[in-house]
């Protein structure tokens, strides 16, 4: 991501806001009632939303094809099921590590796989898997989640239909109640070396300020790998959910004498099983891992194992569609690139030994 820290907050807002996947849906063969069956949609889904609220498009583009029954929306690529409460652009970085564009994927209206998948719905199973998330937040940052649970019923709904509609003013201006705070960026006059020297407006803080303390709310998913690859045309793809370990930890952006607190030191720092002698140790309370209020499958936790594992290497990092640099100052990466949740959501393909990979 060069030249990322060039980019003033308000435009990394808007850029995330805007983000779109283009999905190329097609409707599964066992669904199909009618000849010759329909051809594909096209839909340009938000990166911010979820993959459930896409009914109101795909339902009336498939209907007149559809079996009798009643209708529980739910995707699958390339044979997997895809968790709805996941974000659409976290889903496609995360299973699509070379990128598809468009985005190849099945809708099924029919025989949910609850078995594999959690009850959903529709919108507002995805509205209170939201809230629940807002209130885990909250918790993390604040140590209470007071401020989600007394929001005004209209503020409530405001805020969710910015999410639904991608208006970024009108988010703001209901999130900015809740008080979670950003963090000023760190050492910026060091991001030269990152990548170009940062523009920073008059009313910033001065460039050698640290950053407010704080605890930042961390959503991994991390996959690993045994083999080495070069490009990503050759990386295994993600073809069970139990390959992929799906981690929430707070973070605390901490300071050394000379070195700012860089992706790198965030990354390590959260994932202490793979990288025992990072200088930063993750001072995150171990209880926050499981969410707060959120019924969702239990985290899958490598910390679990009794097996000592060995430095392992970071092969890939996503966060919101980009790869970034691994020195960028994690400040910045938290205050342009969270999620409206206030989720930090890092898409993360480690290389270790046969040994020590997830199994």
């Amino acid at each position: 991501m060069s030249g990322a820290a060039t980019v003033s907050a308000s435009e990394a807002h808007k850029l995330v806001w805007e983000g779109s996947v283009p999905l190329l849906i097609h409707l599964h063969d066992s669904e199909v009632t009618t000849l010759p069956p329909p051809p594909p949609a096209l839909v340009l889904a938000p990166r911010l939303g979820y993959l459930p609220l896409l009914i109101s498009e795909l339902k009336p583009y498939f209907s007149s094809t559809l079996p009798p029954g009643v209708d529980t929306l739910w995707f699958e690529y390339r044979g997997l099921p895809l968790k709805w409460y996941i974000p659409t652009g976290v889903l496609f970085d995360l299973l699509c590590v070379e990128p598809e564009r468009p985005w190849n994927l099945t809708v099924h209206f029919r025989g949910y796989p609850s078995n594999l998948l959690l009850p959903c719905e529709g919108e507002d199973s995805v509205k209170w898997s939201f809230i629940n998330s807002l209130k885990e937040a909250a918790y993390v940052t604040k140590g209470n989640c007071k401020n989600v649970m007394n929001m005004s019923q209209s503020d409530q709904v405001e805020l969710w239909r910015s999410v639904l509609n991608g208006n970024l003013e009108s988010y703001q201006r209901v999130s900015s109640k809740l008080k979670l705070g950003t963090f000023e960026d760190e050492y910026t006059e060091n991001i030269s070396a990152v990548s170009t020297a940062s523009q920073q407006n008059s009313g910033e803080a001065d460039a050698a300020a640290q950053v407010k303390s704080g605890r930042i709310p961390v959503r991994l998913y991390v996959w690993t790998v045994t083999e080495d690859f070069d490009d990503l045309e050759s990386a295994p793809q993600i073809d069970n959910w139990d390959k992929v370990s799906y981690i929430n930890r707070p973070v605390e952006i901490q300071k050394e004498d000379g070195k700012y607190f860089s992706l790198n030191d965030a990354i390590k720092s959260l994932l202490p099983e793979y990288f025992p002698g990072s200088s930063f140790d993750n001072l995150g309370d171990a209880s926050t891992k499981q969410s707060v209020g959120d019924e969702r499958e239990n985290t899958c936790d490598p910390d679990s194992s009794s097996l000592p594992l060995e430095n392992a290497e970071i092969k890939l990092v996503r966060i919101q569609g980009i790869e970034p640099c691994l020195e960028i100052p994690f400040s910045w990466v938290v205050n342009n690139l969270m999620n409206p949740e206030y989720f930090l959501h890092i898409c993360v393909c480690l290389k270790v030994s046969e040994a020590n990979a997830l199994q």
